[in-house]
């Protein structure tokens, strides 16, 4: 079966996953992009921007091997944007232009329902408002043999991890604080459960974090 796997998510030192006040001009939250320098520094990430340059050591490494390998991504109606409530129409397709990154479907987790549609390069989004649990099964059904993306935000997060539902878990710590903003590691009743550290390796600019569920025997 698939995996639900969460990779190179970035958190502040002191825990949050976003800043504050997310809109157009700041969809990470106030602050939400200095979570994000470790990734616009590797030689990976620039090429995913049409950049030149970039380091190829630990934090490129862990970039690269946390995109690939998916069939589908699930995320929150925050990460998808800034619109909350009712749609007031259907103009509004996400931060990523015309040709997002995704390159497969992405189920975004919202109460408001709207139709599918389709973008440049083969990403088709779908809404469902029928809880996380749907979500995966439709990821699943849509991802094949290949593993499901869980993209954030941090309410996303929370929901699968409070339901034992995620498989792999990649934050990445880094060096900044916000001070306000969405934490990672909040309702969850205690903590994620059954979750094993795998792996821990830093750079200057990064802490990498990678925890996964054991297979049962």
């Amino acid at each position: 079966m698939s995996k639900l796997r969460v990779l190179n998510y970035s958190i502040s030192t002191d825990g949050y996953g976003a800043g504050p006040d997310q809109d157009l001009d700041h969809p990470l939250g106030v602050g939400g992009r200095s979570l994000h320098e470790w990734a616009f520094a590797t030689r990976s990430a620039r090429q995913m921007f049409d950049m030149e340059g970039g380091d190829d050591g630990v934090d490129d490494q862990m970039w690269r091997r946390g995109e690939t390998g998916f069939g589908a991504t699930i995320m929150g109606r925050n990460m998808f944007g800034p619109i909350r409530g009712d749609w007031p129409d259907e103009s509004w397709q996400g931060w990523w232009g015309d040709e997002p990154p995704y390159h497969h479907p992405v189920f975004v987790l919202t109460h408001h329902a709207r139709p599918s549609f389709e973008m440049k390069g083969g990403t088709t989004f779908h809404f469902v408002t029928d809880g996380i649990t749907a979500a995966l099964d439709q990821a699943r059904e849509a991802a094949g043999d290949d593993d499901i993306r869980l993209g954030g935000g941090a309410s996303a997060i929370q929901q699968y991890l409070k339901a034992g539902l995620v498989d792999e878990l990649h934050i990445v710590v880094s060096p900044v604080f916000l001070g306000r903003g969405e934490r990672l590691f909040e309702n969850l009743d205690g903590g994620p459960e059954g979750l094993e550290i795998a792996e821990l390796v830093s750079s200057p600019l990064a802490t990498h974090m990678r925890f996964e569920r054991p297979t049962p025997a």
